[in-house]
């Protein structure tokens, strides 16, 4: 069972470090890279499942195409195994206009959606703000165009990786992640011990006055007790 509130916790960062001591994926892989930005860096941790879609803004809807909608998205989230977080791929090279604004946002809110990750630009920020739903985009711009949803939990290229439909997200001011299922219901617990290997050196600067060599001795605490916990996570694997 995968507690999404106790991921939550957690900053992004730690979760990467965390995994990243499973050794199930190289180090420089599974997370989004910098044209992924928090919308909202104010807004605490979010956690949840893909639910992918695509989205084009730049060309009007051709007639005869099959195109999703916004009532079957939220209809599907009933698909997932859990809290979804919306997740865009812009087929637009480049980005033309925002693909979502207020009415999406509080939409998605609405039927039990944690935030929403786009690959596009952001519009109605203020508005998105006030609801308090976290976002995360390539930037803003102000009209939304043509902008129609293409098709539906399909696998999405959002910030250079590769995004399923039910992969397991957690993201925050830092940017995004995935966390591979088989590891995850482990990572919550395993992060608890390694913020408390971190506060060993975190603990002894914020004394005061540090002296190299004791702040050595913290900082070998510290790596001895991060190896010993990656020597346990995988000795359970």
């Amino acid at each position: 069972m995968i507690d999404l509130k106790k991921l939550t916790q957690f900053d992004t960062p730690t979760i990467c470090n965390t995994i990243e001591l499973f050794e199930v994926l190289p180090r420089n892989s599974g997370y989004m890279d910098g044209r992924i930005r928090a919308c909202f860096p104010e807004m605490p941790p979010i956690a949840g499942y893909a639910a992918t879609a695509t989205m084009r803004c730049d060309q009007p809807r051709r007639e005869g195409d099959v195109y999703g909608s916004l009532d079957e998205q939220v209809s599907r989230f009933a698909e997932l195994p859990g809290t979804p977080i919306v997740v865009f791929q812009d087929l637009d090279d480049p980005a033309v206009a925002a693909t979502f604004g207020e009415i999406m946002c509080t939409t998605y809110q609405s039927f039990g959606a944690a935030g929403l990750i786009t690959s596009g630009p952001a519009r109605d920020l203020d508005q998105v703000r006030r609801i308090g739903f976290p976002a995360f985009s390539n930037g803003a711009v102000c009209s939304h165009g043509y902008s129609h949803i293409v098709d539906l939990h399909r696998a999405v290229r959002v910030g250079g990786i590769t995004i399923h439909p039910g992969d397991l997200l957690h993201a925050d001011a830092n940017g995004v992640t995935t966390i591979p299922i088989e590891i995850a219901p482990e990572i919550a617990d395993a992060a608890v011990e390694f913020a408390a290997a971190e506060a060993i050196v975190l603990d002894y600067l914020k004394q005061g006055q540090p002296g190299v060599k004791a702040f050595a001795e913290a900082r070998r605490g510290m790596m001895d007790a991060i190896a010993a916990l990656g020597r346990r996570v995988r000795a359970r694997r």
